[in-house]
């Protein structure tokens, strides 16, 4: 039986010399339906940490909703924002937590621990790597292909910023699960900043001339 599950995407993560990009489409599938063009697939966690989901969009919001939460309540207590690593820490407890009925989630949270740019995965029963580069999702191997040949982890932020639309345009060239537009942020020493279709649209237009 086919399941019915809100899924299917392609997600980037970059760490650059001045802070994080990330990148992720819209679309969410539905077997081979496409069920919703809008999706939300990246979070603003603290304003020095963000996230993006792939997998299930029900078990993806819960996650986002609790860590949110969690993030909140640490800044309230200790007056100072939790760091990526505390925040992937206790994201991965929780998914640990659930590894008999896991959440069907592949995330990654980015951000800044202290001074320095941080990029961690997680699989949906709680696995942890650190890394400088990474894709989720249906659409990874074919963003995998461009991040392989082209990012740099000196580079800043700006410079980063169109290969990881090279990165996502190719997933959406060849995974149909992977579609509908693309939402980009960035987070840096000045915070959470989240681009416009028009601005993501002007720098997809630079790269194509």
């Amino acid at each position: 039986m086919e399941e019915k599950t809100l899924k299917g995407t392609t997600t980037v993560g970059l760490v650059c010399s001045d802070g994080i990009v990330l990148i992720a489409d819209k679309r969410a599938s539905m077997g081979s339906f496409i069920a919703s063009k809008r999706a939300k697939k990246t979070f603003n966690l603290n304003d020095m940490v963000g996230a993006t989901i792939a997998g299930s969009v029900g078990d993806a919001d819960a996650l986002m909703r609790l860590i949110k939460a969690e993030a909140a309540l640490y800044e309230i207590n200790n007056r100072k924002k939790m760091s990526a690593k505390a925040i992937a820490s206790l994201m991965s407890n929780i998914l640990h937590g659930s590894k008999y009925f896991p959440y069907l989630v592949q995330l990654i949270i980015a951000g800044f621990d202290g001074d320095r740019a941080a990029l961690y995965t997680l699989d949906p029963v709680g696995g942890l790597t650190d890394e400088v580069m990474a894709a989720t999702g249906s659409g990874s191997p074919m963003a995998y292909g461009v991040l392989e040949q082209s990012y740099n982890e000196n580079k800043k932020t700006e410079e980063n910023i169109p290969i990881s639309i090279r990165a996502l345009n190719s997933a959406m060239q060849r995974d149909s699960a992977t579609g509908d537009g693309m939402s980009l942020v960035t987070i840096t020493k000045d915070g959470f900043r989240e681009y416009t279709e028009k601005e993501i649209k002007e720098i997809a237009d630079k790269i194509k001339k």
